[in-house]
């Protein structure tokens, strides 16, 4: 039911300012950059697209992937973040399988990509959650786990 409730939609002008004021958990804080800082990224290197996540009509949440393919030849998703008073209800997991949907319909992609720290298990536990597959490539601090589309 929550499926129906969630939605992605590109960064605009109407937006941008509430993905910018969405909050992280304290423990969360090491593993993910400000919103403003991945929305001032997306204006630098244009190949990256930002989404604003709404739960009804409030946006909730905000992701970011890259529209070119980089590493492991893969499209990678740069951040996945839902504010910490909307997380646990499974809206993330929604929010990810549109926005999986919409970079298969828009780019037609074969390898979705996404890194992350390996002590941040809620990430941990929503890709696998989603089929994406570690097999043992890291860069940097950062784990890369692969889903085939």
């Amino acid at each position: 039911m929550k499926e129906n409730r969630v939605r992605i939609q590109e960064l605009n002008k109407e937006n941008w300012y509430e993905c910018c004021q969405l909050k992280l958990s304290t423990e969360q804080l090491p593993f993910i950059e400000p919103n403003s800082i991945s929305i001032a990224q997306s204006k630098f290197e244009t190949t990256l697209k930002p989404f604003a996540i709404y739960f009804d009509s409030m946006v909730v949440g905000f992701l970011m992937f890259n529209t070119v393919p980089e590493e492991l030849d893969g499209h990678w998703v740069y951040r996945i973040m839902v504010d910490e008073s909307h997380q646990g209800r499974g809206i993330g997991k929604a929010a990810t399988d549109l926005m999986l949907i919409e970079m298969k319909e828009s780019l037609d992609v074969n390898r979705i990509v996404v890194g992350y720290h390996p002590d941040n298990l809620g990430a941990h536990h929503l890709y696998r959650s989603l089929g994406f597959v570690d097999h043992g490539d890291r860069f940097g601090r950062e784990m890369a786990v692969i889903k085939e589309m």
